[in-house]
């Protein structure tokens, strides 16, 4: 009989295990064992997973990179410089970099030498999810940045620059940046490209098709101090850049006007602002409790109420109008505040009406002496055209305009007295005026007059008082030192009924020659001296230019 090899080696196996029953247990695997199994297992799983870790990182390198420049190049559609990137994961997973340039196709800035980028960056850094990476677009929470430069071309270069819309591989939340500067170029002769210098700025919601919020403190060069603004901007117009929207509020304090040579003062400002790009409306009050003019030398309290319009792209700003009082006076001003290229500083052109106001006033603003040499109710309009310079305000000053006094009171008392004088003997009565019975007349004034190089010039004054009128012509300049006037002087009585006893007996022959033009007398009168200190008298010696 045959046996089948298999079934007899089947049967002989059970037969041994039988005859052993303490086999099995002896086979087991110890549990030694199966622990050394699992951690040879972790082991090289943790060492899969390390390579493959630093595999991502030196692959999340080169992504990012490449990210960061084609975002970029997308757009602004130009070359991209990135000096230095790295990526770490000491804490967290970090991306900095420094020397960051975008390009354009031609030089935003002719008015630095070489070819300007569009955008520069000191340095960056942001912190991504590594899961990022595998989405596009990647999107990052927030991005640090360090000096950071915006330079805007001209309005006719910025669709040649790439400043249009292109494929945006990742998106930012946040940006915060430390030391920006803003430069919106220009090619309009005679003007410089606008700088604006920011501290610190924070934009939010930054996204395609939607304004971003931002937080910003700009430092303005003249007067010196600090602007907090807060607003919204955009969304970006590529093709019309001037039609981008922009809104939001500002507060401007501490500002010193001593760093404009002329003026000083501690002024305050807020207000808000809402338009384009290319007419931002600003409506705000200025504050300024210790305003003065240099020459003047006496503070007193400012307050303005402005309405207006600022071309963001140009620097330019129209105002419509500035709303201004100080003591019991106030003016009303119109106009422009053009910037210049060849100064490298600021043309105000404005129409100026001050009315209601004092005449004391505002010899207190201009004038040093002290109390003001008159006092009264004061109407003005005049042309207003400051230059930009180095020179006190004073010499940079151009006026062309006419006033009107009324109720008009000297303080100097023997001016005044003489005035009086005056006018009781050109009403025939001689006899009060040399007793002393004087009636503190109040005179008025009107003219026309121009401010130049420091010296006001006055073409024509009409100076009146009770029973006498004075036409007269000459200069008065700020600093006091220079006063010279000459004119005619109109007196409704003769000359004889002006004076007493002798004097009018023998001036009585004489009172033809001088009855002049339909007056009583009519006699050529100076004023001279200085401010402080003026003299009348007759001018039998000098002739106008008409004659």
């Amino acid at each position: 009989m045959h046996l089948n090899p298999a079934i007899v080696s089947k049967k002989a196996m059970f037969a041994e295990v039988e005859s052993e029953p303490g086999a099995i247990a002896r086979q087991k695997p110890p549990r030694r064992v199966f622990f050394w199994w699992m951690r040879s297992f972790l082991l090289v799983v943790g060492t899969v997973l390390a390579v493959g870790l630093i595999v991502v990182i030196r692959r999340a390198k080169p992504i990012l990179r490449t990210r960061v420049i084609e975002t970029l190049s997308a757009r602004f559609h130009g070359p991209v410089e990135l000096s230095n990137f790295q990526v770490s994961v000491t804490h967290g997973f970090q991306v900095s970099g420094r020397d960051l340039k975008i390009y354009g196709p031609s030089d935003p800035n002719p008015h630095r030498p070489g070819v300007q980028p569009l955008i520069s960056i000191g340095e960056f850094r942001f912190a991504a999810d590594i899961f990022s990476l595998l989405h596009t677009p990647m999107r990052i929470h927030r991005v640090a940045l360090r000096d950071l430069e915006l330079n805007l071309p001209p309005r006719e270069q910025r669709q040649r620059a790439g400043l249009t819309r292109g494929k945006i591989k990742i998106f930012v939340d946040e940006f915060f940046c430390q030391q920006a500067r803003l430069i919106i170029n220009t090619l309009k002769p005679g003007k410089l490209p606008i700088e604006f210098e920011i501290n610190n700025l924070r934009m939010r919601d930054i996204g395609p098709g939607q304004p971003l919020l931002f937080d910003a403190t700009l430092i303005n060069p003249k007067p010196v101090g600090a602007i907090q603004s807060t607003g919204q901007f955009g969304p970006w117009d590529a093709d019309q850049p001037r039609n981008s929207p922009v809104r939001g509020r500002y507060a401007f304090t501490h500002a010193d006007l001593s760093t404009i040579r002329g003026i000083g003062g501690m002024l305050s400002s807020t207000g808000q602002f809402a338009g384009t790009l290319g007419g931002i409306v600003v409506e705000g009050t200025t504050d300024t409790p210790d305003f003065q003019i240099t020459i003047s030398g006496h503070p007193l309290p400012l307050h303005t109420d402005f309405h207006a319009l600022v071309d963001g792209t140009s620097g330019d700003t129209y105002l419509q109008p500035v709303e201004a009082d100080f003591l019991h006076s106030s003016l009303l001003a119109k106009g422009s505040i053009l910037r210049l290229k060849n100064s490298g500083g600021h043309r105000v052109l404005l129409d100026v009406t001050v009315n209601p106001a004092r005449i004391e006033d505002l010899l207190k603003l201009g004038v040093r002496t002290l109390p003001p040499v008159m006092t009264g109710r004061a109407e003005l309009k005049t042309s207003f055209d400051l230059s930009p310079g180095q020179a006190a305000i004073s010499d940079r000053l151009r006026l062309s305009g006419s006033f009107h006094i009324s109720d008009a009171h000297f303080s100097n008392q023997k001016v005044q007295a003489r005035l009086d004088a005056l006018s009781l003997r050109s009403l025939g009565r001689p006899k009060l005026a040399k007793d002393g019975t004087l009636d503190k007349v109040r005179s008025e004034m009107n003219g026309v007059f121009g401010l130049s190089e420091g010296v006001l010039s006055f073409p024509n004054i009409h100076f009146e008082v009770p029973g006498t009128k004075l036409d007269l012509g000459g200069i008065y300049s700020l600093d006091g030192k220079q006063f010279d006037f000459h004119g005619k002087a109109r007196m409704d009585a003769k000359l004889s009924h002006m004076v007493t006893g002798w004097k009018s007996v023998f001036l009585k022959p004489v009172d033809p020659f001088f009855s002049k033009h339909g007056a009583g007398t009519e006699l050529p009168v100076k004023v001279t001296g200085t401010r402080s200190e003026p003299h009348f008298g007759l001018d039998f010696h000098h002739k106008s230019r008409s004659e």
